[in-house]
């Protein structure tokens, strides 16, 4: 480990215990040159490192500085979607992903949904009669967004939506065929009538349902990977 590697380990320590909070400024550079011992160049490269990993955020100015950033789940999710790509992750595993997230999830949904969250679920389901495929893509996303929101757990959404991303991008959605929408158009009404009632079993049974007939749509829709 190279002396401004060392460096940004110690400050990244010192950021994830809590030391320093999101919005506290870092300690100026002669002050970290001096408490480290090491020079000005190798302060700034550890900075340069820390602000690479979202971690701080450099303000110029008389009243700028490095400031310890305040948690952005974005930045979360679009290294996973980059991640996802790179891996060259297929439909199947992605897939299981979601189940193994979405399906809990359902249950969790039934039990602490809100009154706002069942209004966001009924507002996504559109219904897919005399519709065009790309009309209902982005409410039929949107009802499993709303979905994991429900289940009252952030990291939900912040693991699933890369995935959902990767899918989208592969995904082609003006080719999906009718009857493919009008049961995911059912499906989703079925999930929503059990969350609705607080039946958890039922919402996890219906959304491993649904996911496994998304698998039929999917795969013949998917453009050829190399």
């Amino acid at each position: 480990m190279t002396a401004y590697q060392a460096l940004a380990a110690d400050l990244r320590d010192r950021i994830v215990s809590g030391e320093f909070q999101p919005g506290d400024r870092l300690p100026i550079e002669p002050d970290l040159c001096v408490r480290y011992g090491v020079s000005r160049s190798t302060v700034r490269e550890a900075l340069r490192l820390l602000a690479s990993q979202n971690l701080i955020r450099t303000v110029r100015g008389t009243t700028g500085g490095s400031f310890v950033a305040h948690p952005d789940p974005d930045h979360i999710s679009a290294y996973l979607e980059t991640s996802f790509d790179l891996m060259r992750v297929g439909i199947g595993q992605l897939m299981e992903i979601r189940e193994l997230l979405e399906v809990p999830a359902a249950g969790l949904a039934a039990l602490r949904r809100t009154g706002a969250d069942l209004e966001r679920l009924r507002g996504c389901i559109v219904g897919a009669s005399g519709r065009e495929p790309g009309e209902v893509f982005a409410p039929n996303r949107d009802f499993h967004i709303v979905l994991l929101r429900a289940a009252g757990n952030p990291l939900l959404e912040v693991v699933a939506r890369p995935v959902f991303e990767v899918l989208e991008g592969r995904f082609v959605r003006d080719h999906a065929p009718r009857a493919a929408l009008d049961g995911i158009d059912r499906e989703h009404r079925d999930i929503l009538r059990h969350i609705e009632a607080g039946d958890a079993e039922g919402a996890r049974r219906a959304a491993l349902e649904h996911l496994d007939n998304l698998r039929t749509v999917y795969y013949p829709s998917v453009e050829p990977q190399p």
